[in-house]
């Protein structure tokens, strides 16, 4: 269950989002809080780079892997704009963090994309529970759900448009 302190780390990956999104990025944010509550990371995606592995759970990970100790990471959440995708799901058990939280689901993300006719990705979207089944996760966080939404549809809307000469 969703506590009163964390909504304003939902809502600031939610800003990481939409800063991706200005940097011509897919809008994606996570945030990275020790079990004191004090922010000790953030990302955002950076995959425009070329590098599809440049997610913001996935570069939280290996943050935390390489300045946290077991018990510092167990003990951390990763608060994410949206579920992770197999490949973060799986740098974040491999690592040892602790619980997810995030805004937007997977099936949530794929319903969207099916709807704007957008082509499906070469990994399929899976529940993070079923690549990492150790790991507590709680989500979707439906006052922040449709923010999400409208980020990634103002990016497919934008990356749908035709090149100009």
């Amino acid at each position: 269950m969703l506590k009163d302190d964390e909504l304003p780390h939902l809502r600031r990956c939610v800003a990481l989002a939409e800063e991706a999104l200005a940097a011509g990025d897919e809008p994606f944010g996570s945030v990275l809080v020790g079990a004191d509550g004090a922010v000790l990371a953030e990302d955002h995606n950076r995959v425009a780079s070329g590098d599809r592995t440049r997610h913001p759970e996935f570069e939280l990970a290996r943050w935390a892997a390489a300045r946290l100790s077991p018990g510092e990471r167990a003990a951390a959440t990763v608060y994410t704009s949206g579920e992770h995708c197999p490949m973060c799901a799986a740098a974040h058990a491999w690592v040892g963090l602790g619980r997810i939280v995030y805004v937007a689901s997977s099936a949530q993300l794929t319903t969207w994309l099916a709807e704007w006719g957008v082509p499906a990705a070469p990994v399929r979207a899976l529940p993070v529970r079923e690549i990492a089944p150790g790991v507590t996760v709680e989500g979707p966080v439906p006052e922040l759900a449709q923010e999400v939404r409208a980020l990634h549809r103002r990016f497919h809307a934008a990356s749908a448009e035709p090149e100009r000469p």
